[in-house]
């Protein structure tokens, strides 16, 4: 009694670990208990039925009581051992080797009414729980027992003991209906759980694909899906902005890392949003710096007028967040454009990057901005000179450059 509680707890833990954790282990533990539960079921019916018939029938029905013995031995010394894989190998041949047995002993084919066929459980629970090439044996040991019992069939049928119609006939009903009820209820099962995995696979490909474009623009990303794995791109004319927080370093010593965090997230987190609103395309963050060009990767003919409008935007919005916190925060802006290199370089850890000149003076155009001032060089002044007015910087020490003459952003014309 405590045995067969043992037993079936064991098959009633597999079950439900396949159901609910479908695992390549606990899936084939469920399958695996379920064909056995199934010819545990239907051994027991040939008992009580082959035993009703009489004592000459006792060695007929021995065997699946047999069966019933080798099967829970095995399930005992799984349990102790912990090896599934004896236990799978016990188990496949019993479902194989019982069945074709059991019509030798009745009397061939016609006397038994084909029970073996039975024994295609054990190929197919093979396919579903070793796979495809460690299956394929025994689909040939199934076919090699069918052709040896065809051959013997007239030397079984001369010893087969009497088997009344009735019997014969709910035999055959049985081995009909009762293998295509089990093969369509493991295969249903197997396919339930492979449409739940196909499912859960979706969801993690859709969450990969968005963590993959909030690293890397649309356009790069599907080109490094599609294995192009060199990407570096020539743009004749583009925006680059840099946007600096002033005096960020001090006030991050009077503040602890948490809320140093938080302040930068809700600060850049504003900034996100107005690149998505502008569609330009937002490169890195670095510390307490903010870099995005417009008219890259895709490539567009308002690239400075969209980056303008995102840096007046980032002021505003800036301003409402320092006067909402109570923060003094003050910020340099320095924009300029021109021809860029553009791609991802590496084997890891990906990014999208710019290199070139005009990447440079942009950096350089924020670095000698005034504060909480939009500061252009002379290529971007061009590109905007019909719709903003700018005042003029003579003499402006540009690191690598010189002096040079940079504009200050006054207001927009009327």
């Amino acid at each position: 009694m405590h045995a067969d509680l043992a037993n079936s707890s064991i098959f009633a833990r597999g079950f439900w670990d396949g159901l609910f954790n479908p695992t390549s282990t606990s899936l084939g533990k469920a399958i695996l208990s379920i064909l056995v539960v199934a010819e545990t079921l239907v051994s027991f019916f040939w008992i009580y039925t082959l035993s009703g018939l009489g004592e000459g029938y006792a060695v007929i029905a021995a065997v699946p009581y047999f069966y019933l013995i080798i099967s829970y031995f095995s399930l005992f010394i799984f349990y102790r051992s912990k090896r599934f894989e004896y236990f799978t190998f016990t188990q496949l041949v019993m479902l194989l080797v019982m069945p074709f047995f059991m019509q030798w002993v009745i009397g061939g084919f016609e006397a038994s009414s084909g029970v073996a066929i039975w024994a295609i459980l054990s190929p197919v629970g093979a396919l579903m729980i070793l796979g495809t090439r460690q299956s394929t044996p025994w689909f040939l040991l199934f076919i090699g027992l069918a052709f040896l019992s065809w051959e013997m069939n007239n030397y079984f049928a001369i010893n087969a003991m009497p088997i009344p119609s009735g019997v014969k006939n709910t035999f055959f009903l049985m081995n009909i209906t009762g293998t295509a009820a089990i093969l369509y209820g493991v295969l249903r099962f197997f396919q339930a759980q492979k449409e739940r995995i196909m499912h859960s696979l979706e969801i993690e490909q859709a969450r990969s694909e968005a963590l993959l474009l909030n690293i890397l623009p649309a356009p790069i990303a599907q080109r490094l899906k599609a294995h192009d794995m060199r990407i570096a791109d020539h743009y004749e004319s583009v925006t680059v902005m840099f946007a600096d927080l002033i005096n960020f370093t001090q006030m991050s010593d009077k503040m602890s890392p948490t809320q140093l965090i938080d302040l930068l997230s809700q600060i850049f987190l504003r900034f996100d949003q107005l690149a998505d609103k502008y569609q330009v395309e937002k490169i890195k963050t670095i510390g307490d710096s903010y870099m995005v060009v417009s008219g890259a990767p895709v490539i567009c003919q308002d690239h400075a007028h969209r980056m303008m409008s995102m840096a007046l935007e980032m002021q505003a919005g800036l301003k409402e967040l320092s006067e909402k916190i109570g923060i003094d925060l003050g910020m340099r802006i320095g924009i300029n454009s021109g021809p860029v290199v553009a791609g991802v370089i590496g084997s890891s850890k990906f990014s999208y990057d710019l290199w070139g000149d005009t990447v440079n003076m942009a950096s350089r155009m924020e670095e000698t901005s005034l504060p909480n001032k939009i500061q252009v060089s002379k290529e971007t002044k061009t590109l905007l000179t019909h719709d903003y007015q700018f005042s003029l910087r003579t003499g402006v020490e540009v690191k690598g450059k010189g002096l040079l003459d940079t504009f200050i952003l006054e207001d927009q014309a009327n």
